[in-house]
């Protein structure tokens, strides 16, 4: 797979071993984010740009780390037909894809170490969404994704 591996530089060192890991277990990285540790980055720019290019394909799935994982999930969940997971553990690494077909694993390198992450990481990986039932209930959150996007444009387009 093709796997889109971002970061800010709260996360880079974890970002890096992360690299070498996931190409290690056979998989291509597309490098995102902050190029060394000293290098301030914001983190939402970092999201945008790994989701964006989900959306269109460019990639299979994506990593993102910030210090916590939370503001890279918020982040990269902003952008329509993104669904990002934020997993600190390898259940709910498997679980956000089989039962939501999650895109995006986020995690935080000050939350915990990188043996974890790595454990995290080939668990995501290895998970494969299934359908079934789960199919139902991820279509019914983008189809009220797409009712909200609707809704903001008719909004839109009556102020102007």
């Amino acid at each position: 797979m093709k796997i889109g591996l971002g970061s800010d530089h709260n996360a880079f060192n974890m970002k890096d071993s992360l690299k070498d890991y996931i190409q290690e277990l056979g998989h291509e990285v597309v490098d995102y984010g902050s190029e060394d540790s000293c290098t301030e980055i914001d983190y939402p720019g970092v999201a945008f740009q790994v989701a964006n290019d989900i959306n269109e394909q460019k990639l299979d799935r994506a990593i993102l780390v910030c210090g916590t994982g939370i503001g890279m999930a918020i982040a990269a969940g902003k952008v329509p037909g993104i669904r990002a997971a934020l997993c600190h553990d390898t259940y709910s690494a498997e679980r956000s894809q089989k039962s939501n077909d999650a895109q995006v694993l986020t995690m935080g390198a000050k939350v915990i170490g990188i043996e974890p992450a790595k454990n995290i990481v080939k668990v995501y990986l290895e998970s494969e969404f299934p359908g079934g039932n789960s199919a139902r209930k991820v279509q019914q959150i983008m189809d009220k994704e797409q009712d909200f996007l609707k809704g903001a444009a008719a909004k839109h387009e009556k102020a102007h």
